[in-house]
Formats: C-alpha cells, sequence, structure tokens
C-alpha cells in the first residue's frame, strides 16, 4: 500500500470554504506532512488528539510541518469542532463516509451485528463494548491513567487556566497542585479534560455525529517527507489508543 498515492488522490469538503479539493493541495513545498486521519468529529480521540495539536501548533509551524486532518463527519461537524478545539479551518477535510479511512485500511472496531438493530444501533452497541476494553486494547488502562496521574507526561492545564467541565463547578488549574505538585500531568487532570470533551459532545451530539455507523471506526497518522516518503506511521486499534505514545502524543516529530 502507497498511503501517500492514496492521499494525494483523495478529494474532500475543506471545512473554511466548503469547496470540494485534494487534500494534499498546498503541500507540494512541505518540508515534512503530518496527516491526522480522525475518527467521528464527535469521537473523544478526536477531540483529544485534536487538542495535543493546537497546544503545540506553534512548535510544528516552528519545524516547518504542513498539517492536514481529516474527521468523519458534515459541513457542521467540522466547524463546530474547530471553533471548539480551536484548529484552523482550512486544516480540516470532512469525509462523511469514512471512505479514506477504508482505503488506507485502518482499524473499523468492532463490528457485531445484533438483530432487528440499525447499522447506527448496532455500532453504539459496539462502541460501548469498546468502551469497556471488548476489541479495544489497553482502553481500560488508558482510562485509569486519566485518573491516576502520568509522570512521563507534561503538566496539561496551567495554573491561571479556569476549567469548565461541567457538572463540577469551574475551578482554576492550580487545584491540581493539591493532588501531587505541577510540572507533570496530575491525578484527575486528563480525566477532568476529557469530562470536559465529553460534555461537549453529549450537549451536542447530533451536530458532531452525523452518520452513527461509523462510531467504532479508529484513525491513524502519517508522516511524509518532501518526497512522499513514509516517515513515521501510526494505526488505531483502540479506543484512546490513537497515538503510540499516550503520555506525549506527537513525540514522534522530536
Amino acid at each position: 500500500m502507497n498511503e501517500y498515492s492514496i492521499l494525494n488522490q483523495t478529494q474532500l469538503k475543506r471545512i473554511s470554504d466548503g469547496k470540494i479539493i485534494p487534500i494534499l493541495t498546498g503541500c507540494s513545498s512541505a518540508t515534512r506532512l503530518l496527516i491526522l486521519i480522525l475518527p467521528q468529529l464527535g469521537d473523544f480521540d478526536s477531540m483529544e488528539y485534536a487538542w495535543w495539536l493546537t497546544r503545540e501548533w506553534d512548535n510544528l509551524q516552528k519545524q516547518h510541518i504542513t498539517i492536514r486532518v481529516v474527521g468523519i463527519g458534515n459541513q457542521a461537524a467540522g466547524e463546530k469542532f474547530c471553533d471548539y478545539i480551536g484548529l484552523p479551518k482550512e486544516f480540516l477535510f470532512i469525509d462523511p463516509n469514512a471512505e479514506i479511512h477504508q482505503k488506507l485500511n485502518l482499524y473499523q472496531g468492532l463490528s457485531l451485528k445484533f438483530p432487528l438493530l440499525s447499522p447506527g444501533q448496532n455500532a453504539f452497541l459496539n462502541l460501548m463494548l469498546m468502551c469497556a476494553g471488548v476489541a479495544s486494547p489497553g482502553t481500560l488502562t488508558e482510562v485509569f491513567r486519566g485518573y491516576l496521574g502520568d509522570k512521563q507526561a507534561p503538566q496539561l492545564i496551567t495554573n491561571d487556566e479556569v476549567i469548565h467541565a461541567k457538572p463540577l463547578p469551574p475551578f482554576k488549574g492550580s487545584f491540581f497542585n493539591l493532588a501531587g505538585g505541577k510540572g507533570f500531568q496530575r491525578p484527575f487532570e486528563l480525566a477532568t479534560l476529557r469530562l470536559k470533551n465529553m460534555t461537549e459532545v453529549l450537549s451536542n451530539w447530533s451536530v458532531y455525529v452525523s452518520n452513527p455507523a461509523f462510531l467504532t471506526q479508529r484513525g491513524g497518522t502519517f508522516l511524509f517527507d518532501q518526497t512522499g516518503n513514509l516517515l513515521y506511521q501510526y494505526r488505531d486499534r483502540s479506543l484512546l489508543g490513537f497515538a503510540e505514545n499516550m503520555s506525549n502524543p506527537l513525540s514522534f516529530l522530536q
């Protein structure tokens, strides 16, 4: 499989202007090209991975890394996603039917068939089973890491940042210092960010999830050099497993 060739031939809708264009438009002079293929834009993995991307945005620009992001959804979902995460809309493309995921042979997730249920209902039940670790290795371990903390991961929330994660009352990031200090991912810090994302998704479910049939579809990460040679790839095999190094998902760029 030639991943670059597949991506180079793919045309999708760009969120910034609604135009259907080749997703690698403007990438011909890229020193390094980073392509993130996300699951549903309402997927917690998509939210979290894109959060890391925007967190490291300035560093990525300094490294002259060109970025393209593709997610499953429609125009409304893409606009909502960018507004919430802070991702520039010109870098996000949407694939309503996960066609690029299929061309790249990305993991479709658990796909048990339950009688009398619609494709969307089947996908939702499969998603719930994956949340419990079925056909989703490492998911429960990653959930626990969000609560227990991780000294191998950087601090995620600054002391002055005010967190709004309903049903919790607003509070400052300095609160996490009480749970173990600063300078690394403290207990409950990541879990709080995930709660914030969950509140956002569930409050706007019909916007983010335009086609529930693809709820279990996973994504992938691809890094190319200026001639299209594949430098790095990672293919998701589980929920909350969107990166090889979940403590620092973009560490492969260093």
